[in-house]
């Protein structure tokens, strides 16, 4: 029994990552309509531009997840004012190449500034082993799944309960009586990418300091993508909460079965899903943009 338990316990923590990066994809596609397949390259390029920092300034834990942030942010809004805002009116499908273009140009940057060797991203108390009802976990996996937990409350208080969030919601529901009513699209997709990115980011970051740093980062889009899939890619908070679901369960099969069906684990789970409910568990029958 306390052999599940950890691995319920260490699925969580990499579940949390994949919720952060589904989110980015669910905020994404919510207010432009389209999938970013550069979601886990940002993660990347974030995770190695705080570690970088980190070990140039030697910063804090606190200090490194906030500069990995902001990093994310600042790329997002980059790439969609210099690349994503001037595709404005062309097809989702020219939009949605533009984005696999991207994550090519991105993964290719990385290696060529850091090289492909493996680093250790060390931050002071992220390895710290703590105790909870008998199942030691690392600080910095408990640390990854409260910031999940707020990154959800504080999108749902922001959806819900802001004016800017209200206004993303129009958006992503009609577009174009959104724009009638004054809201500025340009601005809230700006937003949306900056926002994804950071979450991105927080992602990256996290999983470089437990895991390690490792061009291969650029994964945790293809893995969480499975997540945004089974949660909807209208629902950002379903998105977050399907994270979780997909690291226990990739866990479960890793920890019980041939550990190469752990890789495939996620991808069956939503075949499953998606043929009762096409729409995910979390998502609207209404969506009809691809």
């Amino acid at each position: 029994m306390s052999y599940f338990i950890e691995l319920v316990v260490s699925g969580l923590a990499i579940g949390a990552i994949y919720g952060l990066v589904a989110m980015g994809f669910a905020v994404i596609y919510k207010a432009t309509g389209i999938v970013n397949f550069a979601q886990g390259e940002m993660g990347m390029l974030a995770a190695y531009t705080s570690w970088s920092i980190a070990v140039t300034l030697g910063t804090g834990a606190v200090l490194t997840v906030l500069v990995a942030v902001v990093v994310g942010a600042l790329l997002g809004l980059i790439c969609e004012r210099l690349i994503m805002r001037p595709m404005l009116g062309e097809s989702v499908l020219s939009v949605v190449l533009v984005t696999v273009g991207l994550s090519v140009m991105l993964r290719s940057l990385v290696t060529l500034i850091w090289g492909a060797a493996p680093q250790k991203f060390a931050v002071a108390g992220a390895d710290t082993i703590v105790q909870l009802g008998g199942i030691g976990m690392r600080v910095s996996q408990i640390a990854v799944i409260a910031v999940l937990l707020l990154a959800l409350a504080g999108f749902w208080f922001f959806l819900s309960r802001s004016r800017f969030g209200v206004a993303m919601r129009a958006v992503a529901a009609d577009e174009k009586t959104a724009r009638l009513m004054g809201v500025s699209t340009a601005r809230v997709q700006a937003v949306a990418w900056a926002a994804a990115s950071g979450l991105a980011g927080l992602a990256g970051a996290f999983f470089a300091v437990i895991y390690g740093l490792a061009p291969t980062i650029f994964e945790l889009g293809l893995k969480a993508f499975p997540a945004t899939v089974l949660g909807g890619f209208d629902s950002i908070l379903g998105s977050g909460v399907s994270g979780l679901v997909i690291g226990v369960l990739e866990n479960l099969v890793g920890g019980y079965l041939p550990s190469t069906l752990k890789e495939i684990a996620g991808f069956v789970l939503i075949l499953v899903v998606l043929m009762v409910r096409p729409f995910g568990l979390f998502g609207e029958k209404r969506i009809e943009r691809v």
